[in-house]
């Protein structure tokens, strides 16, 4: 298989309908309020989100800045379907297309994004689609574009590597594990990224989340 023939489910190997209360468990509002001030948006502004999952992020975007474009990404129909209700019901109105965050470029279009984030995508990814994804997203930005990234990242303590082990039970060590290693800003910097800093992170009871900014070259 080419990595754009499969990908990892939202839930891993739990129930889609798990997914939004699992994730309410890792501190949701905190981390997706860090990602949201760190995106940044501002009026006119594209911003994609890879790896949107049912949605909440890209309606927390578009309440945050109703002028911007928020275009949600993700292989999923499914969970596509309830990120639309899900928007619909907060009456956001976000465009979400289906696609693999490795072609996400092809998608939405090279060049075009002022913004790219991601949330809890690549660590369910083997090495070398979280390579292809952070490529595709380079592509995918304009020049002098921003990359924001919110996943899992060194598990730094003992606490957070035994917390952590509910993700790898959920999605495979042999994925997770180069995250919790640490591996995530040596693979945005040879994606091409500038400035790649490991900006926050949150203890949550799944593990440590980090925070990544970085740009495309001006």
């Amino acid at each position: 298989m080419t990595p754009t023939d499969t990908f990892t489910p939202a839930a891993g190997r739990l129930a889609l309908g798990l997914y939004d209360p699992i994730v309410s468990l890792t501190r949701e509002r905190l981390w997706r309020s860090l990602l949201a001030m760190h995106a940044a948006p501002r009026p006119g502004d594209v911003i994609v989100d890879v790896g949107c999952g049912t949605g909440s992020f890209a309606v927390l975007l578009g309440r945050a800045e109703p002028q911007a474009t928020v275009v949600g990404v993700d292989p999923d129909p499914a969970v596509l379907r309830l990120a639309r209700r899900k928007a619909a019901a907060a009456g956001i109105e976000p465009d979400f297309r289906t696609g693999m965050g490795d072609a996400v470029d092809e998608v939405v279009g090279a060049g075009t994004a002022d913004t790219v984030v991601s949330s809890l995508v690549l660590h369910q990814c083997p090495l070398p689609m979280k390579q292809a994804v952070l490529a595709a997203m380079h592509r995918t930005l304009r020049p002098g574009g921003k990359l924001v990234i919110a996943d899992y990242g060194r598990q730094r303590t003992a606490a957070m590597r035994l917390a952590f082990r509910i993700v790898q039970f959920a999605d495979g060590k042999e994925d997770t594990q180069p995250n919790a290693d640490g591996i995530l800003p040596r693979l945005i910097a040879e994606a091409g990224f500038e400035g790649v800093r490991e900006v926050d992170t949150v203890a949550t009871v799944t593990g440590s989340m980090s925070f990544y900014t970085a740009r495309r070259a001006a």
